[in-house]
């Protein structure tokens, strides 16, 4: 009876262990303390060719087991290193901010594909690396950084999910700080009730020895209609001497649905922070305000591009926060050497929690020739636009053929009916 019972309690320990597993890393000084520490956990879907001009995919983890060697720590720059596998490497760069706070700049990921186990019948022996931009910003110098939420980034054909996060980039004294500094998908969701006004009318006082009580009726503040979002215009470049090579223009409503609460806040582009990166196949557009980053990353197959993935974190006009992601769109496609355009106003369901609205829409990632867009390829609800008015056209000319038919018709009747007479 007790081996049993101790075999079940193995077995559960056993599965606790599992469902907590990660990859912990203690980065120490030369003087032996700690100066950076983490403990996450980080999947990968990497699509790679095979024979016969088809791709596959591999998925992993990053195994628990890592190297931390080239792992540094600065006052105001710290590098997490970790290598695994046959020649894998995946690092995070951070930077200080004003002294206070710090965030993650880079993430690089090199995938070593001569590794059969991970990429089987590859037809490439190559070391290939991607970089993409962490969506982990201000956090506290002396905090560490937790995440619990799935975080999904996308680059060059690389899938990395980062979950139950735990990261202290800076750590002062040796110590881990135990004061956390969440994202914004790990926050409490709070409810705002409606606000109402209420309007007394006392009744009128007699000479009885009680007055009647007011009457109240509640009114509720209707919500007020937002106006038309102001149109952002946001282009990359390579470098400073170079023109554009990812064009974009768009004002955008973001709608967010959080419990039975639904609201819609435009974005406002004054003082819009823009990067982002162009690529081959790949290229992205992040977009950071006061209160909401927004990450577009478009892909292309050689003949077509489209909106792959989306991401935007922020704040409510509540002051509630949400981050919200979809990695499998095909919006706004069109041919790689043309641009997509729809200036109608046009609603896109990204999540169930996430409507966008977009207005006088033009996009081009790929292909930009002298930093302006090249002619565009139009949505449907602007070339409806132009068929409505060429359909009156059309059923006017139509109708004055018709009319000048019947008058011919009746004057050849009335001619031939006066030679009869004669």
């Amino acid at each position: 009876m007790y081996r049993y019972a101790a075999l079940v309690a193995f077995l559960a320990f056993g599965l606790v262990f599992q469902l907590s597993h990660g990859t912990e890393v203690n980065v120490k000084d030369k003087d032996g303390k700690l100066c950076l520490y983490a403990d996450l956990m980080v999947n990968f879907s990497v699509s790679y060719d095979v024979a016969d001009n088809k791709t596959a995919t591999a998925e992993f983890e990053l195994p628990d087991k890592v190297s931390a060697d080239g792992s540094e720590c600065g006052s105001t720059s710290s590098i997490l290193k970790l290598s695994f596998g046959e020649g894998h490497t995946w690092s995070m760069n951070f930077d200080t901010v004003d002294g206070k706070m710090y965030q993650a700049d880079t993430i690089t990921f090199s995938y070593n594909l001569s590794d059969t186990t991970l990429f089987p019948k590859s037809t490439s022996n190559e070391t290939l690396t991607v970089t993409m931009k962490p969506h982990i910003t201000n956090v506290g110098l002396d905090t560490c950084y937790s995440c619990k939420s799935k975080d999904t980034i996308e680059a060059d054909g690389v899938n990395q999910t980062l979950w139950n996060v735990l990261i202290q980039a800076f750590v002062s004294n040796g110590n881990k700080s135990e004061n956390i500094t969440s994202c914004a998908a790990d926050l409490p969701v709070t409810t705002v009730s409606p606000t109402t006004h209420a309007t007394s009318t006392p009744a009128p006082v007699t000479n009885a020895t009680t007055a009647a009580p007011p009457t109240t009726t509640p009114t509720t503040t209707p919500t007020p209609t937002l106006p038309p979002p102001s149109t952002g215009k946001y282009s990359i470049k390579p470098d400073d001497n170079s023109t554009a090579c990812l064009l974009a223009t768009f004002g955008l409503r973001i709608g967010v649905k959080q419990a039975d609460k639904y609201q819609e806040m435009n974005f406002d582009p004054n003082g819009t922070t823009v990067s982002g990166s162009c690529g081959v196949n790949s290229s992205e557009l992040v977009l950071v305000s006061n209160t909401m980053t927004i990450m577009l990353t478009f892909t292309n197959d050689t003949k077509k591009f489209r909106l792959h993935a989306l991401n935007i974190t922020g704040k409510t006009s509540s002051g509630v926060a949400f981050s919200e992601a979809n990695t499998n769109l095909s919006l706004w496609e069109a041919p790689v050497s043309s641009s997509y355009m729809c200036n109608k106003e046009q609603n896109y369901t990204i999540t169930g929690q996430l409507t966008i609205y977009t207005f006088d829409l033009q996009v081009q990632p790929f292909g930009v020739k002298k930093g302006v867009f090249s002619t565009a390829v139009e949505c449907q609800a602007d070339a409806e636009s132009f068929l409505v008015p060429i359909a009156v056209g059309v059923a006017l000319l139509v109708l004055i053929l018709i009319v000048l038919l019947a008058y011919f018709i009746g004057r050849k009747r009335n001619m031939a009916t006066g030679y009869e007479s004669f």
